[in-house]
């Protein structure tokens, strides 16, 4: 395994992070604890989750994900040996089973997120603690265009710093960071913090992959820069990239099959196109599909970590061994010709 620094905080994170999205809605709990199990032989040790786990998200399923994950820190009592992140959520329209749905960034939610995380998942510190999505109006989850609403009255950065600070304090959250930002919310953070001696975002958890590089357009010279570098979730965009879609394909037990929220990788006919092109260029090369587009994430300097996600411990072993791949000249350009002919299929 490889380890890079999570920014400034001394602590050392594996590139492969283990994502825990499925589990509750496409993985059992004993599924869930096998895939803990080899990932962590593998040398992973980090993994990431979220309040609102798994998704889709559903009240009869909320916070199961991190339920799953403390029986098994409490089996194996290895919680000094983990670095283990969560997300607190902000405002949703559809969400109003959690806190009363009146899911802000202020001091009420996280308080009262921070405490119910923490006790599902049997533990009394979060190494990561992030914002899972902006409390203010933006364009994030796929939306490249900006509307700015005047009458949007989100809780003030500084406000939501001022908690996470208290959170530091108490021993409760080591580190923070962003997730689902913008490079003007990224700065926000920093400059705040660095003005106010708030605790500095660490991080920033975005969608990247070869079907939506539009990281590299302002935030990833703000992550390089600053220190702050991407988690990088969806990198094989919900399966398309491993070729399992491709001219329509639906496999029964896909994630794109099963749940409507995850098409937005499959409407575009440019998605299709190309992710056929970067299908066959890993098989120009006799290279797996899916190793070769997670490779690529891993060599972006940006990048601290990896997320993936798994069904099943095939999937997740080839996955965690993308990081013995290294891609040579000729398919990076390849994967440059892809890229400059259709860009950014799917944002």
């Amino acid at each position: 395994m490889i380890y890079r620094e999570l920014g400034n905080t001394g602590l050392k994170v594996s590139v492969v992070c283990l994502g825990t999205m499925t589990w509750g809605e496409q993985n059992t709990e004993a599924e869930a604890h096998a895939q803990l199990d080899a990932a962590m032989d593998s040398g992973v040790n980090f993994i990431d989750t979220a309040e609102m786990y798994p998704v889709p998200p559903k009240a009869e399923t909320y916070g199961s994900t991190e339920r799953y994950i403390g029986s098994w820190l409490k089996a194996h009592g290895n919680r000094d040996q983990v670095i283990l992140a969560s997300k607190v959520m902000s405002r949703s329209d559809d969400l109003n089973y959690v806190r009363g749905g009146d899911n802000r960034l202020d001091r009420r939610n996280i308080e009262a997120a921070v405490d119910a995380s923490l006790e599902r998942l049997q533990t009394d510190y979060l190494d990561l603690y992030q914002l899972h999505w902006p409390d203010r109006r933006s364009n994030y989850f796929g939306r490249l265009g900006f509307e700015f609403n005047p009458e949007d009255e989100p809780v003030p950065i500084e406000d939501t710093l001022d908690v996470l600070a208290d959170l530091v304090r108490s021993g409760k959250v080591r580190h923070v960071g962003i997730s689902n930002e913008t490079p003007w919310g990224a700065m926000r953070f920093l400059a705040l913090s660095e003005a106010r001696g708030l605790p500095r975002m660490v991080s920033v958890q975005n969608p990247y992959n070869l079907l939506n590089r539009s990281f590299e357009i302002g935030l990833a010279e703000v992550a390089i820069r600053e220190s702050m570098g991407l988690l990088a979730y969806s990198p094989l965009a919900f399966g398309v990239l491993s070729g399992k879609y491709l001219h329509g394909a639906r496999p029964a037990d896909g994630r794109i099959t099963l749940f409507e929220r995850f098409t937005r990788y499959t409407r575009n006919p440019l998605a299709d196109e190309a992710a056929a092109a970067y299908v066959a260029l890993a098989k120009r090369h006799s290279l797996d599909p899916a190793q070769m587009a997670l490779a690529y994430v891993h060599s972006r300097p940006f990048v601290t970590s990896t997320i993936v996600g798994a069904t099943n411990l095939v999937q997740l072993k080839s996955d965690i061994s993308s990081i013995d791949l290294g891609l040579s000249a000729d398919v990076l350009s390849g994967i440059e010709t892809i890229h400059a002919r259709i860009p950014n299929p799917c944002p």
